[in-house]
């Protein structure tokens, strides 16, 4: 027996005469039978497309849009990050004098925040956009400039980076520049100029949008309490719950304003209900829990990272990768839950590393300029050694 449709047998419904109380009742009943439809798709949300009548019509092409992506390659990936860095060198390197002097006046500062557009913010939105095809040319160019203009002016130092406060200079720009890009990237994602490739792969891969969260963690890593060697007096709970709850307002600020919005979300990348700022949260009380000294924890970070490879090629993969949902909590958010441990191993050898280059037997202090340099000399020359010898393992392996 086929079921009535309730929205025919209230529009077939006739008065011969206008009766407030039915009419009240009928729209009544029409809003419980759309808010009942609602909670039955958003329970059994499964893919993609969350809700099957979205109030959004172009959610789903918008989805697709940044969906089933492959990315582009590790070398293509370096030469856009290669290239920000030479056109931070060449803003530094030409302009030093209205850098040192951009805090005395507010027009030194006006001039300055000008200079930093001309050099930085339109250089790379062009690189990222329209001249995505010559990143590679790009990259030369910008370097023959940099050697002519050290050249010009006969310095191989930059005055911005000179003095007991270089290494927070160079951090501070580091922090700066993954804050750009990745606003840059996050606006830019939803136009056509902007590459596909370069927008997060799907499954496998490499692309600039994929280094987004990682970048942000190590970067918190650099500047954290645990590399400083900064004991807290607070206890784990207090301190995990001070340095979390402002992430967490944030995720649920989100998630409430998807929701809320209609707005399109790719459950693929973190989950139904996950977001970045839950993944920033979930690292931070981890660390408050494990608190590792600065000079260990590197190794423990290491070992998290094995192991949660080994446990991606041995199986979860294969789960993480299925489109299969079930309604507890830990599977509808399977992508963003598990990638905790990667991000929390990440995280560790971050403070490691900061605590190696810039605090190492200094509780507050930096390093001198000319040790620090050393070093981060030797731990570049080992991570491309390391880099050179997976491509290759890589390359050896699917050649075939």
């Amino acid at each position: 027996m086929v079921k009535p449709n309730p929205f025919i047998i209230v529009e077939s419904t006739r008065f011969s005469a206008f009766d407030p109380s039915k009419v009240k009742n009928i729209v009544w009943l029409k809003a419980l039978i759309s808010c009942n439809k609602f909670t039955t798709a958003f329970s059994n949300s499964s893919s993609m497309d969350s809700f099957p009548r979205s109030l959004n019509p172009n959610k789903h092409l918008r989805e697709q849009f940044v969906s089933n992506l492959p990315g582009s390659s590790m070398l293509e990936v370096s030469a856009l990050l290669n290239n920000v860095a030479l056109l931070m060198l060449l803003r530094h390197t030409f302009c030093s004098q209205t850098v040192n002097d951009a805090c005395r006046s507010l027009k030194s500062y006006l001039a300055s925040v000008a200079l930093d557009y001309v050099f930085l913010v339109l250089p790379t939105l062009l690189i990222f956009t329209v001249l995505a095809e010559w990143v590679y040319i790009c990259l030369i160019g910008l370097l023959l400039l940099l050697v002519f203009f050290t050249a010009v002016k006969r310095t191989y130092s930059l005055p911005y980076m000179e003095g007991p406060n270089a290494s927070r200079a160079s951090i501070s720009s580091y922090r700066v520049v993954t804050m750009f890009i990745t606003c840059l990237c996050i606006l830019a994602v939803d136009f056509r100029i902007y590459p596909r490739e370069y927008a997060k792969t799907e499954t496998y891969g490499a692309s600039l949008m994929d280094l987004g969260v990682g970048s942000f963690v190590l970067m918190n890593a650099v500047t954290s309490r645990q590399a400083r060697n900064i004991k807290s007096s607070m206890s784990w709970w207090k301190a995990a719950f001070k340095s979390t709850t402002p992430l967490l307002l944030l995720g649920f600020a989100r998630l409430a304003s998807t929701l809320s919005l209609d707005y399109q979300v790719h459950v693929g990348e973190y989950g139904v209900n996950w977001n970045f700022f839950f993944t920033l949260a979930g690292v931070s009380i981890l660390t408050s829990i494990l608190n590792v000294p600065a000079e260990y924890s590197g190794i423990l970070g290491s070992v998290i990272l094995v192991g949660y490879q080994s446990w991606l090629t041995n199986g979860l993969n294969v789960y993480l990768l299925s489109n299969e949902r079930g309604t507890d909590v830990i599977s509808r958010n399977k992508e963003g839950i598990f990638s905790l441990f990667g991000y929390w191993g990440m995280y560790l050898v971050g403070v490691q590393v900061s605590y190696y280059l810039f605090f190492e037997n200094h509780t507050t202090k930096q390093r001198s300029k000319h040790e620090t340099r050393i070093r981060i000399c030797l731990l570049t020359i080992m991570f491309c050694a390391t880099w050179l010898m997976l491509l290759g393992w890589w390359l050896k392996i699917y050649s075939y």
